[in-house]
């Protein structure tokens, strides 16, 4: 079945199941692997992206359900919140293994949309799903510290945040 799907910006005609989890579709059939595939469960949240503007898991996501929304995966992640979340991770060094991160970094930049200035337990009850087998949870933190800071104090152009 032909699905149009609007991607990072960009209109996508993928020609799948519609019960085809967006995971795939995005890995597979478009090349945009940046998503990770985790546990298939939706519940380690590396595969996380943005659903109009909200983190969904699409590891258990129809492509179906995409249909008529927008979807932003790490590669389109470049709003000024998302650049910041990228920078504040690039800053302290949150980064371990890399496995689980795109993940982290869509679930950040979404609480940060959401709340501006989090709390620890902001973070906290943001993040829980998202599962660090490197246990960078205290980095992934202050990451998230970080970029709230940057969001406020810094410029973000074109290029990135001057």
């Amino acid at each position: 079945m032909q699905l149009q799907l609007l991607i990072n910006q960009q209109q996508k005609n993928v020609d799948v199941e519609p019960d085809m989890p967006l995971l795939w579709v995005l890995r597979d059939h478009l090349g945009l692997t940046g998503t990770k595939y985790g546990c298939g469960m939706a519940q380690c949240g590396a595969c996380t992206v943005h659903l109009d503007g909200s983190p969904v898991r699409s590891c258990v996501l129809p492509a179906q359900a995409a249909v008529g929304k927008s979807i932003t995966t790490i590669e389109g992640l470049n709003s000024s919140t998302g650049k910041a979340v990228q920078k504040a991770w690039d800053d302290l060094n949150v980064v371990q293994c890399g496995f689980c991160q795109s993940g982290q970094i869509m679930a950040a930049a979404a609480l940060l949309e959401q709340k501006p200035n989090p709390t620890d337990a902001d973070i906290d009850n943001a993040m829980s799903g998202n599962i660090c087998r490197c246990a960078t949870y205290v980095r992934i933190r202050a990451g998230i510290h970080r970029a709230a800071t940057l969001r406020v104090n810094t410029t973000i152009s074109a290029e990135g945040l001057v």
